[in-house]
C-alpha cells in the first residue's frame, strides 16, 4: 500500500512537471473500450466502425500525452496528432496537421454544425453522430488565426448507461470522473460556464469512405 501511495505521488510529480513543459512527454494514464460496448456499434457504416475500432486499438497501446507529436512511436501524441494518424490511417491523404486546420477543412467541406449550447440535450447537437470531430476554442493560450484549440473523435453512447464518449489525446480529460493522460477514452461533456474554453461544434470527417 505504502509502495502504491509512493508511486502514485511520483507519477503525480511528473505529470505537474510534463504540463509546465509542452515539449515533454506525460506518462499515460488512460482508459480503454471494446467496440462492443459502444451503444448500436453493430449498426453503424462500416467505414465508421473501422474508424473507431482503430481508435479504441489505440487507447490500448498505452499512449502518454506528446505535445507535437502524431507517432505512437514517440510514446504519446497530442490531440489534433491523433486525429491526424488515425485518418491518415482510414485513408485520407489531405487531412491538415493542426486543430485549427482540421477545423478549416470541415468548414469548407461544410460538413461543420455549430453549437452554442450549453446542454448535449440541446436540438443543435440532434445531428452528431459517432465519427464526428468534436471542436473547442479556449482550451490553452494560443494565438491563431482561426482559434480552434483542440479536437477528439465523437465515439457514441456507452452501451451500459448511455454516457456520452470521445477518444483522442489530452493532458488532463476525464473519463467518469477520474483524470486520464494521453490517447484515451474520455467523456464528452460540455466545459463549465467559468471555463475559459468553449465548445464550439462537431462535423462530419470529408472524404471518408462509410462503405468499406
Amino acid at each position: 500500500m505504502v509502495l502504491l501511495r509512493a508511486l502514485a505521488v511520483i507519477t503525480l510529480l511528473v505529470i505537474t512537471a510534463a504540463a509546465q513543459d509542452p515539449t515533454c512527454l506525460i506518462p499515460p494514464i488512460v482508459q480503454s473500450l471494446d467496440p462492443a460496448n459502444i451503444a448500436d456499434f453493430s449498426d453503424k457504416a462500416p467505414g465508421i466502425q473501422k474508424l473507431l475500432t482503430a481508435a479504441l486499438a489505440l487507447t490500448k497501446k498505452n499512449l502518454g500525452y506528446q505535445y507535437g507529436s502524431s507517432d505512437p512511436a514517440q510514446g504519446g501524441m497530442d490531440c489534433s496528432g491523433t486525429v491526424y494518424f488515425l485518418l491518415r490511417q482510414a485513408g485520407l491523404k489531405d487531412v491538415p496537421r493542426s486543430s485549427d486546420e482540421q477545423f478549416t477543412w470541415t468548414e469548407k467541406a461544410g460538413t461543420f454544425h455549430g453549437v452554442q449550447d450549453d446542454a448535449l440535450t440541446a436540438p443543435s447537437f440532434a445531428s452528431l453522430q459517432s465519427g464526428d470531430l468534436l471542436f473547442w476554442t479556449g482550451t490553452y493560450a494560443i494565438e491563431r488565426q482561426v482559434p480552434v484549440t483542440h479536437v477528439m473523435i465523437y465515439l457514441g453512447k456507452a452501451k451500459s448507461d448511455g454516457l456520452q464518449l470521445m477518444v483522442g489525446s489530452s493532458d488532463g480529460r476525464t473519463y467518469r470522473g477520474e483524470k486520464c493522460f494521453g490517447v484515451s477514452v474520455f467523456d464528452f461533456c460540455l466545459p463549465a460556464k467559468e471555463s475559459k474554453s468553449r465548445f464550439i461544434g462537431y462535423a462530419r470527417i470529408p472524404g471518408l469512405s462509410l462503405g468499406n
